[in-house]
């Protein structure tokens, strides 16, 4: 856990790519898209049904290192709308145990707008919480200090002549847009036009190893 200041407060960004927010004990992770496994399985592309519960045990063994009193959910928490409905039982019940245990706050997004209260928590389309908006989708207009998700944003590098991918946090002086948290799910570059559009310049990708945030400059 690497803590660094922003927008005034002091947070920790996690290699998992969850962000923890000490004074608040607040832990925060976007872009879980439960479910989307069976989603595409409804339209005919098949694939292998354990998402959810491989996305929850990352997300579990998260909790029980970090021991958090709040847990805000970034948006797209749900591949759609009625994800929740179709979480497997075992899935279902480990997600009623957190929610029951913590202040749980789905922020919705894209996917999941019209997500209402079956899985426990709270529902919010966003929220200010100590000066800083936590919301799905940045907002290039709002000058406001800003936490969100929805780009999955990676790193590309070549490392030893091989090309690699980590996912990353991408920030400027207000605002820090988390990696997705999913086990299923693809990522965007961290320099594509649409994440420097919605951040601004001069942005940073930051990837958080156990002892230390790598902070890499994106040209703009």
């Amino acid at each position: 856990m690497v803590r660094f200041s922003f927008a005034g407060h002091a947070f920790a960004a996690l290699p998992q790519g969850a962000l923890f927010w000490p004074a608040r004990r607040a832990l925060i992770v976007a872009d879980l898209h439960f479910e989307k496994a069976s989603w595409f399985a409804a339209g005919g592309q098949m694939l292998p049904p354990y998402d959810s519960m491989a996305t929850l045990a990352d997300l579990s063994a998260l909790v029980v290192a970090t021991d958090p009193r709040e847990i805000w959910c970034l948006g797209d928490s749900f591949h759609d709308s009625a994800g929740c409905e179709r979480l497997p039982t075992a899935a279902r019940a480990t997600l009623a145990a957190l929610t029951a245990r913590h202040r749980w706050v789905w922020i919705t997004g894209n996917h999941d707008r019209d997500l209402v209260d079956r899985c426990g928590g709270e529902v919010m389309a966003e929220a200010e919480v100590d000066g800083v908006i936590l919301r799905h989708e940045a907002d290039p207009a709002d000058p406001r200090a800003e936490l969100s998700g929805h780009f999955h944003p990676k790193l590309r590098l070549t490392v030893r002549g091989r090309r690699v991918a980590r996912r990353c946090f991408v920030a400027t002086e207000r605002k820090l847009i988390l990696p997705a948290f999913g086990a299923l799910t693809g990522g965007l570059d961290a320099d594509h036009p649409e994440i420097v559009r919605a951040v601004g310049a001069p942005a940073q990708a930051l990837i958080a190893l156990d002892d230390r945030l790598l902070r890499f400059p994106l040209a703009a």
